[in-house]
């Protein structure tokens, strides 16, 4: 996966110097749906992408956020799964916490990811066989997520755009207090990764598989776990996109816990 990777590292950098050029200068949005918005710098990034991984890997299979889906890729094993700005209300806003998205799913299963914040320089990236790590400017740190098992000393990483009552009474269950914000969900789980925080919780069905395949890789090469909210795996390449069961992303110590606390709060509150 080194070749792939290394790639897949420039292409991200390469599409977040595009979104920083509209960044630094005005920019139109338009709405996909309720609470959905998306501009010209996801399309810019999309199409960049799209066009250097078809040229990298014309055998392989894409599935992006801002690209039409002809399912194609579900005849490939190995299959792209690109979200060119994950984070477009944070970009809107100019809060900065916007992140290019790139991850490789082999047979269903993410096996190498990148997530790269071109306001912060700051870059994640991954793979099954390499281990994980975090690319700032002049260093680069090995990743593992934290053996914190104390809830009391951990860190829920949330939502900077959307509050849940529902997460929120897990997070009490636990006995987890203290907590970080961040917009993307690429850069949430890389606190993970990188030790600064030990869960992540989305209960409902408004992730897709490009919100995830690239931080799950990463986060699982530094030691943690993503599943959906009863434990199951995530799967990858199939017709269906979203991840219709929720995502619950920790250091892997608390995962069980975490699991077993969601399953009672949504039984109660049904």
């Amino acid at each position: 996966m080194e070749r792939e990777l290394e790639i897949a590292k420039k292409i991200a950098r390469d599409a977040g110097r595009i979104l920083m050029d509209i960044y630094s200068g005005g920019h139109s949005v338009e709405w996909k749906g309720h609470d959905d918005p998306v501009t010209a710098a996801d399309h810019a990034a999309n199409k960049f992408i799209v066009a250097e991984l078809q040229r990298y890997f014309p055998a392989d299979g894409i599935l992006s956020e801002e690209a039409t889906d002809d399912q194609t890729r579900l005849s490939k094993s190995r299959v792209w799964l690109v979200d060119p700005m994950d984070g477009t209300k944070q970009f809107i806003e100019r809060i900065g916490e916007f992140a290019v998205m790139i991850g490789l799913a082999t047979n269903g299963r993410p096996v190498l990811g990148v997530v790269y914040n071109p306001t912060t320089n700051k870059m994640y990236y991954g793979a099954s066989d390499i281990g994980a790590y975090l690319e700032e400017p002049l260093t680069t740190k090995r990743l593992h997520v934290s053996t914190i098992t104390d809830p009391a000393r951990m860190v829920a990483a949330m939502s900077r755009s959307h509050h849940s009552p529902k997460v929120d009474l897990i997070k009490e269950r636990l006995g987890i207090t203290n907590q970080i914000q961040s917009g993307s969900v690429g850069l949430k789980v890389g606190l993970l990764a990188e030790g600064r925080a030990h869960l992540y919780l989305h209960l409902g069905a408004k992730t897709n598989q490009w919100d995830t395949c690239a931080p799950q890789a990463i986060l699982e090469a530094a030691g943690g776990i993503m599943t959906d909210r009863s434990g199951n795996s995530l799967q990858y390449n199939t017709p269906e996109i979203r991840n219709l069961h929720g995502v619950v992303a920790s250091n892997g110590v608390i995962h069980e816990r975490v699991i077993e606390a969601t399953q009672k709060v949504l039984a109660e509150l049904k």
